[in-house]
């Protein structure tokens, strides 16, 4: 089946990021998900989805969108997969490691993704074949670093406090067997993976909005990206980004065993 043209994939990302870049960093309001703990929105988050979705509306009437903040709307075997701040904790703290996640699949397959972080002014992006990363106006293909031992890799995660019980169990023995260990960074470290940067991402509890349009930017530069059990990562879970297919075995046998 046909792609979209890489080039609308860069329009809605200029769309969001009219929305998300004059609002980062200024003091806006912020609102609480949740009553027994801390899941932040920001009217920026919500602008750029609207925005996003009503400009996919425009040119592909018939195809199905799920976003993070108004949900499932259509329903297509063509889905488009909308996160407009993965990382909002990062965003309404002054970090610039949050990004825009734009991602599309067909029959369930994630075959394009784009992450756009305006105020650094990168973009990752996926377009059927290979990835990419678009920066200062160069477009250069990235790829994926060629490590194999868990002893020589960078392993990042969101935070190791989102983990519990046997889980955390494992991630701390992974951690251990690690060179270097770092936390933070949300999307940004998915795509320092697909670059050459980072080796490993582990997560825990992702929705299909978290992972969707990060998954061709690593498939196509060369990674592997699955869920702890080995399947396919598109439902979200917990999720294993790693650089090489010997990374990810031992990675696994420690996740999942």
């Amino acid at each position: 089946m046909e792609l979209p043209e890489i080039a609308l994939l860069f329009e809605l990302a200029d769309i969001a990021d009219a929305e998300t870049l004059p609002r980062f960093r200024v003091g806006g309001g912020v609102d609480n998900k949740l009553t027994s703990s801390f899941d932040p929105v920001t009217e920026a988050d919500r602008a750029a989805e609207r925005a996003v979705v009503s400009a996919i509306a425009a040119r592909y009437p018939d195809h199905a969108v799920l976003g993070e903040e108004f949900g499932a709307q259509g329903n297509s075997e063509h889905l488009w997969v909308i996160d407009p701040i993965d990382g909002t904790r990062a965003f309404i703290s002054g970090i610039p490691v949050w990004g825009t996640l734009i991602g599309y699949s067909q029959a369930g397959r994630a075959r394009m993704g784009l992450m756009s972080q305006p105020f650094t002014g990168e973009r990752y992006f996926a377009d059927g074949e290979a990835a990419w990363c678009e920066y200062r106006g160069q477009r250069s293909r990235i790829g994926v670093r060629p490590t194999r031992r868990l002893d020589e890799a960078t392993l990042f995660t969101t935070s190791p406090r989102l983990f519990s019980g046997e889980g955390l169990r494992r991630f701390e023995e992974l951690e251990v067997r690690a060179r270097l260990t770092r936390f933070g960074t949300d999307c940004y470290a998915y795509c320092m993976l697909a670059a050459g940067h980072v080796d490993l991402v582990v997560e825990t509890g992702l929705k299909p909005y978290d992972i969707v349009a990060l998954v061709p930017i690593i498939e196509q530069a060369g990674g592997i990206v699955t869920t702890f059990t080995g399947g396919r990562p598109e439902a979200g879970g917990d999720i294993i980004a790693a650089a090489t297919p010997e990374l990810h075995a031992a990675a696994l046998a420690i996740l999942h065993g």
